[in-house]
């Protein structure tokens, strides 16, 4: 079964891309490849990968806000949660900016249907798998307890002044990318396109890190991941 034949959870199907944004973002990936098109690309990655992370960075970013505020009774304190969340966007701008130049390669390769979904088997399989595996590793969990602990990475981690908030910002950032860049690759397995394999992704990640013991939800993901794969690769 190839992968633009999935229809789990609405893979790959029309009725998931509903709204002239999402009509003329798939209009604009069946351009031809040029400057232009990789700007615009780049843009919506952009804004995916924010609209797609921000939710999980929130107690993060609400607690440095609290702990400014506090500290800077005195002062105003919005250029450092500015700075602290301007540098944890940049690393998913970054991310997005990879994301493009490879959603470009597999493009110009022909292994990306219009709606940015994985058109060859072992792609969507090694995507899976590769995912699947990641959930379980100690590296995994590692960048997941970061993500978990607020006060235990704000404790660990603290810089002053505005460019200690940007540091910071960026720091998290790392640690969020570490965690879940895997899972952001299978968007190009159930579709980019795809508004609900994207909330899907996005409630995730947000359980992962925001639910009690989120770490045993990362691991059950894991291994559905997996199994996934495995039953792709067996039923073509």
């Amino acid at each position: 079964m190839a992968a633009g034949d999935m229809t789990l959870m609405g893979m790959g199907a029309p009725s998931a891309m509903p709204g002239p944004d999402m009509a003329g973002a798939m209009a604009v990936s069946q351009m031809p490849w040029s400057l232009l098109t990789f700007l615009l690309m780049f843009i919506m990655w952009s804004v995916m990968m924010v609209g797609m992370m921000i939710p999980s960075a929130a107690p993060m970013i609400l607690l440095f806000a609290r702990v400014q505020r506090r500290k800077l009774a005195d002062q105003a304190p919005t250029t450092r949660i500015a700075a602290f969340t301007a540098g944890y966007i940049l690393i998913w701008t970054s991310f997005s900016l990879i994301a493009t130049g490879l959603q470009w390669a597999l493009t110009e390769l022909r292994l990306l249907s219009q709606m940015m979904e994985s058109t060859n088997q072992f792609l969507a399989v090694g995507v899976l798998l590769a995912a699947g595996i990641y959930q379980l590793t100690p590296l995994k969990t590692a960048c997941l307890k970061q993500c978990q602990s607020p006060i235990g990475f704000l404790t660990s981690h603290w810089k002053d002044g505005v460019s200690g908030a940007l540091r910071m910002g960026i720091e998290h950032g790392m640690f969020c990318l570490g965690c879940c860049w895997l899972l952001m690759a299978l968007l190009f397995v159930g579709g980019v396109m795809n508004l609900i394999w994207v909330a899907v992704i996005a409630i995730f990640v947000l359980l992962e890190k925001v639910v009690p013991k989120g770490e045993i939800i990362g691991r059950v993901g894991g291994v559905l991941l997996i199994a996934f794969a495995g039953y792709m690769a067996f039923h073509p």
